[in-house]
């Protein structure tokens, strides 16, 4: 069989190019009926796992993903017209994975882009927020991905973060968009103003 039959054999092949270009389902607009949970859980990590195997092949998990909402439960579900079910999420659904940042200071501009592919603007739609840490007193940031579905920053990309922030009004945090997302005081980190 040569290349150009299995590929037109593979129903998910060009799933992610073809989402892209249409984006995410409306998901919003669909009330199916609740069908139960069921055992899909994604991690910390942003890995997503079928009764406890991880889902390996992304163009499967692209495609999990453009049905993932959160309703006004604070639950997780994948939604189609048909039927809503239930899985778990360990934090965010979804992790940054890459960071460009244009310009500096109040012209600074952030893109992330998660680990299925979501390409996210840091602006008034799609803000940054700063969490603690159970446990550490950290901060974790989280970037709204689309309709109450946030990306957890990586940890090597946080540090990244943090040299592009600046110290505002008594506070250190970072430009976007015309836009000032404060990380924490900065005198509690030691910074003077």
């Amino acid at each position: 069989m040569n290349t150009d039959q299995r590929d037109a054999s593979n129903p998910l092949k060009g799933l992610g190019d073809a989402r892209k270009a249409k984006g995410p389902p409306p998901v919003h607009l669909w009330n199916p009926p609740f069908c139960g949970d069921i055992d899909m859980r994604i991690a910390q990590d942003g890995t997503w796992f079928y009764m406890n195997s991880p889902i390996g092949r992304k163009p499967l998990v692209q495609l999990f993903a453009s049905v993932l909402r959160r309703d006004a439960d604070g639950k997780f579900y994948l939604v189609t017209p048909v039927e809503k079910v239930g899985i778990r999420v360990d934090d965010a659904p979804f992790t940054a994975v890459r960071m460009r940042v244009e310009g500096e200071r109040r012209t600074q501009i952030i893109h992330f882009e998660t680990n299925v592919d979501d390409a996210v603007t840091v602006d008034e739609a799609h803000p940054l927020r700063f969490a603690e840490e159970d446990g550490t007193g950290g901060l974790k940031p989280y970037v709204l991905v689309r309709a109450k579905l946030e990306a957890l920053v990586s940890r090597t990309l946080f540090y990244d973060l943090a040299a592009a922030g600046v110290v505002e009004d008594g506070w250190f945090g970072v430009w976007s968009s015309g836009q000032f997302y404060p990380m924490q005081k900065a005198a509690d980190i030691g910074i003077v103003s």
